[in-house]
């Protein structure tokens, strides 16, 4: 189902610039493609050019522009996505010459973003994005901004919030990294609370598309939306699930990654994104059977990177392994992993034991002696840990635990406190 009830005919336009490798732009191109049917958009045709250089007035040069212009008129499109980020003369101009409205790729992402969001805080985090992104491509606008009557690239804040002053615009960014900074401290109280009762939080990462609600919604049977498309959830889920060797964890599914992903979101969004940088391991989901999977992983770990994640602890999941005709990986698998197919439930019992192997190292043996009258920390010891051993005394129990490190340091502190 498209995001749009009534599509808009759009062309796509490409560039390819002297030293890019003419297979990721091919490549770049074909994901506008799908990002723009991710919109709701009709896609009519796709336009492509080469340039030694991008043109400082209409990033195509002035010839090109008024081709696109006649085949917006022959194609009855009302829409160009360049795949590019256009500066405001760029976009103005453009406008100018072809008559139609002019979006760039972060526009487009940042409209997929703003129908997709569901929760408060979802909603406030795109509208900030969006904001910070348009805000300097105002000046000179307004009447121009009055005309568009809505469609793909407008959705969000709205016509009525764009056409306001720079200062209101201003006031209303103010106000949002305000309540965004409410939302940040609430997680961090939620945070707190989870590290008094020390459960692992393990994240689900990867590009978008690659499986990571199915492979939720398989371990954990949360009732999360899974959908062919890019960038079909949005808001994070995290749900319980209990491994092989009876630990809990809790599991959690991010935003997908893309790439070119606008630095408006990843700014934005850094207070979600923040649990990929508070879990204590990371699930990196590969569409395995994707031909440009390498580079997806490229653009996976430029992210974390970003966010200071890029050390953590991870395991490589190889999803779609079905869609491989000889069950070979296309690429080299420079990483060990779990080679796994979401879709028809394989892999899972494989994946669930590599995450408990792990946390193995979270793990420690260590004796306790617990006198009578703290008997009731006995229960905890069984419940929290594995009891090698345990001998009853004459003033107490002594008890050779296998345990998490946070849970063994705890249960001392009762021990020893008065």
């Amino acid at each position: 189902m498209s995001l749009n009830t009534g599509q808009e005919k759009a062309i796509l336009v490409g560039i390819e610039l002297a030293g890019d490798d003419p297979a990721q732009t091919a490549y770049s191109l074909e994901e506008l493609a799908r990002l723009a049917d991710t919109a709701g958009a009709d896609v009519r045709l796709q336009v492509f050019q080469k340039r030694n250089k991008p043109d400082a007035v209409t990033l195509l040069g002035r010839g090109k522009a008024e081709e696109l212009a006649a085949l917006c008129r022959d194609n009855e499109a009302g829409l160009a996505i360049f795949d590019r980020e256009l500066s405001a003369v760029q976009a103005r101009n453009l406008e100018e010459i072809t008559g139609v409205r002019i979006i760039d790729r972060t526009q487009l992402i940042l409209d997929i973003f703003a129908c997709r969001a569901k929760t408060r805080e979802g909603k406030l985090q795109v509208e900030l994005a969006q904001l910070n992104y348009l805000l300097p491509r105002l000046t000179g606008r307004g009447a121009e901004m009055s005309r568009l009557g809505g469609g793909i690239g407008t959705r969000g804040p709205g016509e009525t919030k764009l056409e306001i002053d720079r200062r209101r615009i201003r006031k209303r960014i103010a106000d949002l990294n305000a309540d965004i900074k409410e939302v940040k401290k609430h997680r961090d109280l939620l945070r707190r609370s989870r590290r008094e009762i020390p459960i692992p939080l393990v994240a689900l990462v990867g590009y978008t598309n690659a499986g990571k609600s199915t492979i939720l919604r398989e371990l954990t049977g949360a009732g999360v939306l899974v959908e062919d498309k890019l960038f079909a959830t949005l808001d994070p889920t995290t749900r319980r699930v209990v491994l092989p060797n009876n630990e809990a964890i809790l599991l959690t599914d991010t935003v997908g990654f893309i790439q070119n992903l606008p630095h408006h979101l990843v700014a934005a969004f850094r207070a979600t994104l923040e649990e990929v940088v508070e879990a204590d391991l990371l699930l990196h989901v590969v569409d395995a059977a994707h031909p440009n999977a390498e580079n997806h992983i490229e653009a996976v770990q430029k992210v974390l990177k970003s966010l200071g994640a890029a050390d953590k602890p991870f395991v490589m999941v190889y999803n779609k392994f079905d869609l491989l005709p000889d069950g070979r990986l296309p690429f080299e698998k420079s990483r060990p992993g779990v080679a796994l197919s979401a879709r028809k439930g394989w892999g899972f019992a494989e994946l669930l034991q590599a995450i408990a192997r792990a946390f193995i190292s979270r793990r420690l043996r260590k004796t306790f002696f617990i006198s009578y009258d703290k008997s009731w920390l006995l229960p905890l010891l069984h419940e929290k840990g594995k009891v090698l051993c345990e001998e009853h005394g004459e003033k107490g129990v002594t008890l050779d635990v296998e345990i998490e490190a946070v849970w063994a340091d705890r249960v001392q502190a009762r021990i020893t406190e008065i």
